[in-house]
């Protein structure tokens, strides 16, 4: 477990590596990202939403990233962003987001596939950027 809610395997996951056996394993310094964007701002953000957070997307290797049509220096390569769904929209969670005053570096808002991006860097200045994805 990376946090009382949330585990390694949620972040790990993707039906792109299972369906392509693609190793989806983060290395080590990647896994301290995690660690730090779980412990930082997901783990407090589900403290203060008081619900669950499901992850869609974590980390994604080289491969997966390029299959999902990440972009190349993606968040998710470095263990750095999440893609989150919960039950009452992302809208919802957005709103929630605002209200915690916790550090964000983007919270990006995909209204029509219902999920909140959401980023923290560890190294660096977040940029509490906030843009809205209409596609």
């Amino acid at each position: 477990m990376l946090s009382e809610h949330f585990a390694l395997e949620e972040f790990t996951y993707s039906r792109i590596a299972v369906e392509n056996g693609i190793d989806n394993t983060p290395p080590a310094e990647t896994k301290k990202s995690l660690q730090h964007l779980v412990t930082y701002l997901l783990e407090p953000l589900r403290k203060v939403y008081k619900a669950p957070i499901a992850i869609l997307s974590g980390y994604r290797c080289e491969e997966v990233n390029r299959r999902a049509g990440g972009v190349a220096n993606s968040q998710h390569r470095k263990g750095e962003a999440a893609d989150c769904y919960v039950e009452e929209g992302p809208e919802k969670l957005l709103a929630v987001l605002y209200r915690s005053g916790l550090v964000f570096d983007q919270a990006i808002l995909y209204r029509h596939r219902h999920f909140l991006h959401l980023s923290l860097t560890e190294f660096g200045k977040n940029r509490m950027q906030v843009l809205l994805h209409f596609k």
